[in-house]
Order: structure tokens, then sequence, then C-alpha cells
């Protein structure tokens, strides 16, 4: 069974308590399935996710027919899976069969309050979808209300970080406390920041091309190159210019190439399939 204050295995001994009388006050949503029933197995991680999401606006009953036979067929069920609302100690809707979830949540709401939606959530939805502007309205306001909240600090830092504010994305990042500093989602913002700084005013990527035409091994080329391809987030050819660059000359600039690839190993996330392929990469050259 789920570990949820919202689901919860309902048998004959308890159905009278937990579901019947529980309804008067919380609509219980009873799903009677089997292990053997294919349809059963697909509908039940939706109906999971929708108690979840509903957050104790309905509570998820789970009766499992072949244990609790006298209470499925009590409950006069002919087929699995099937699906009871109840509410008041009454049923006032259900279903046959492994619906959609668009079909689910269209019984749900005619009966049960919608959720609340959470503002963060919708923060990185809008982020997302590109509204860059309506997300951080959101996240400013949640960050007026509680100035402690990590989370929002750093979602506010890349935020702003990606608008161009450098400046301001550096001062959420310094007033962290220094643990968080070491937290993976700042890390990886801080060498962000790093790299758009380091870029200034770049060559365009196709001059910068056809400088590595006539010179394949033109260090500042291959490293300008690298560090445009970083801030579009083609990071694979990024990591392999910057080996490249390592071959071609790796004392260059004080060993830039590899102090930006380890930048952007951190900026990645050692989970990455290119930082593993290039790590590697990494250590055999100077191995």
């Amino acid at each position: 069974m789920t570990a949820s204050p919202y689901i919860f295995d309902a048998t004959a001994d308890n159905f009278q308590q937990k579901v019947m009388e529980a309804s008067a006050t919380t609509p219980i949503l009873v799903d009677v399935w089997a292990e053997w029933c294919a349809p059963c197995k697909q509908l039940m991680p939706i109906l999971q996710k929708l108690a979840e999401e509903y957050q104790g606006n309905f509570q998820l009953a789970k009766v499992n027919a072949d244990e609790q036979q006298e209470l499925t067929a009590s409950l006069g069920v002919r087929s699995l899976p099937t699906v009871i609302l109840v509410k008041n100690g009454q049923a006032v809707d259900g279903f046959n069969g492994a619906l959609p979830e668009s079909e689910i949540r269209k019984v749900l709401e005619k009966h049960i309050e919608a959720p609340a939606e959470d503002p963060y959530q919708k923060a990185h939805q809008l982020w997302e979808a590109g509204d860059v502007d309506g997300a951080l309205a959101i996240l400013s306001e949640l960050n007026q209300k509680d100035p402690n909240n990590l989370k929002v600090l750093i979602d506010l830092a890349q935020l702003k970080a990606e608008t161009g504010d450098l400046a301001t994305a550096e001062q959420v990042l310094d007033s962290l406390p220094p643990e968080e500093k070491l937290q993976h989602q700042a890390r990886q913002l801080a060498a962000r920041i790093k790299f758009m700084k380091q870029a200034g005013e770049l060559p365009p990527v196709a001059e910068l091309e056809k400088i590595l035409e006539a010179d394949p091994k033109n260090p500042e080329a291959l490293h300008q190159l690298a560090l445009q391809h970083v801030l579009k987030d083609n990071n694979a050819a990024a990591m392999d210019l910057l080996i490249r660059l390592m071959q071609a000359d790796s004392k260059y600039k004080d060993g830039i190439a590899r102090t930006t690839l380890v930048e952007l190993f951190d900026k990645l996330g050692n989970n990455n399939p290119d930082v593993r392929t290039y790590r590697r990469k990494l250590y055999t050259l100077m191995h």
C-alpha cells in the first residue's frame, strides 16, 4: 500500500467506520481491484496520483476483491476495476474499467472541490512555457512572504541570470548559507553565471568556426566557441572543444580548458551522461 495520509486499505472490518461514516465529512473514492486484473493496475496509479493532488479533499479506499469477497459482493461489484464515490454514506457516482485521467477528473469535479493551485508549481509552469516575467512575479511574492525559503531564492537567482541580471543573481547566491552554496542547484547556477560573465562580447559562432577551419588548433577560437556552445546548452559540443583545446595547448590561459571543463561538470551534475563521457576523456588526457 502507498504510504499516504489520503490512501488506505478498506476491509469488511473498517468499511463502516472509515468509508460510510467518514464520508459524512470527506468524500471517499472506493477502488475495488485485484492483483490479476491488468486494467486495475493501469487505473490505480492514476487514482493514487489524484488522491495526492487533491491533498485530502477526498480519500482513496482500496478494496482487494480477492481478500474481501463478502465486502465486494455487498457493494454489488460485477467487474473489475469498479470505482464508487461515497458521500454522506451514499454512493453518488462511479465507473467501471480503467478510464483515462481526464474522464476521472470529470467525475471528481462534479462532487469534490478542486485543490488549490500551488503557486510554486504555477511559477515553474510559467517558466517552462517561457513566461519569465510571470514566473518572476510569483516567485518574488513567495519570497516576500517567506524570505528564508531557499528553494525560492535559488529559483529567483536563476531567473535573474536568465534575464541577464547577473549582479542580482550573484547577490542572491552570495546571501545563501554556506551549506546551501554546496548544493547541486546553487553550484550549477554559480557555474552558469561564471560562464555568462566570461562570455562577454564573443564573436559570432560562424566567425569562430571559420577561424577554426583555417587553423583547427587556434586556442582562442576553441575557447570562445566552447563558451558559445555552453550558453546555448550545447554541452557535449562545448566539452569536445575544450578537450581539443587541452590537446592543442593545455597551458592556454593558465589551463582554462581544464578549469572550464570542471566547472561545466559542476553545472551539469555527475548523473549527466555527457559528463561521464568527458570526465573519462579528461582523465585519459591527463594520465
